[in-house]
């Protein structure tokens, strides 16, 4: 909801306590001309809130690919993540990847354990599972389903978060921030027309932006895929609010 209000500034005169009732008399029934001098102009002002928003195209996709693997050691179920994970690589490299867009952000090794139904035997080790996750950085929309399927077919069983973004976020964010600019201008001159005046010089102006993330995909378990995964980037949607004070012109 957007807030306009009509503010008029006032400044009280403050008086030490040891001004005699007669110096009090004088300063409150002097004239507004001779108090400006003092207390400083009366001053109305205009404050409103702006809103805009712009929408823009992914470009950009983020998708963090992973590997579970079991087996009754440690060291087996490592042996077998490493060797598909590595499959996986190789053809992300080979699809134009590179290492700069390749990173690994997750390994850990936990036992499966197998529990009493009635508690009277402690747990005991059945073995061990291990997953391995990457991230890979991807500059074109199109080359979405074409990773998230190679690296199916390679032996990827996870695909925890897929998330797209623009390279263009900080254009959309100034053209929402004008946008929003506008819009309390616009608020702002009807005030103005409206208390019988226009908008004088501008004052003050603060912003508060809704900052463009992700968009992120639910998470996916996967087994190897028979046809080709369909990707829809969509649109993002950036938004800014800003809040303009302006001095207000009497008409005469």
């Amino acid at each position: 909801m957007r807030l306009g209000v009509l503010v008029l500034k006032l400044e009280l005169l403050c008086l030490p306590e040891c001004c005699p009732p007669a110096v009090i008399a004088a300063a409150v029934t002097a004239p507004l001309s001779a108090q400006g001098a003092t207390t400083g102009s009366l001053a109305p002002q205009i404050v409103v809130t702006g809103n805009g928003q712009a929408n823009v195209s992914p470009d950009r996709a983020t998708i963090f690919l992973g590997v579970q693997t079991r087996a009754a050691t440690a060291a087996a179920a490592g042996t077998a993540n490493a060797t598909r994970l590595r499959a996986i690589l190789d053809t992300l490299r080979a699809l134009g990847l590179t290492s700069e867009q390749l990173s690994t952000v997750n390994y850990n090794v936990s036992p499966e354990m197998q529990y009493s139904p009635t508690g009277a035997t402690p747990p005991k080790i059945t073995g061990y599972v291990v997953t391995n996750q990457v991230r890979a950085e991807l500059r074109r929309i199109e080359d979405v389903a074409r990773a998230i399927d190679a690296a199916l077919a390679k032996g990827a069983n996870e695909v925890s978060s897929l998330q797209f973004y623009s390279s263009k976020a900080d254009s959309a964010r100034r053209s929402a921030l004008a946008s929003a600019v506008a819009d309390a201008r616009a608020d702002a001159e009807a005030l103005a027309r409206a208390a019988g005046g226009s908008l004088g010089a501008l004052l003050e102006l603060n912003t508060s932006e809704s900052p463009v993330r992700p968009m992120p995909v639910m998470r996916m378990e996967m087994a190897q895929a028979a046809k080709a995964t369909p990707i829809e980037a969509g649109q993002q949607t950036v938004t800014a609010s800003v809040t303009v004070r302006w001095a207000f012109v009497p008409g005469r």
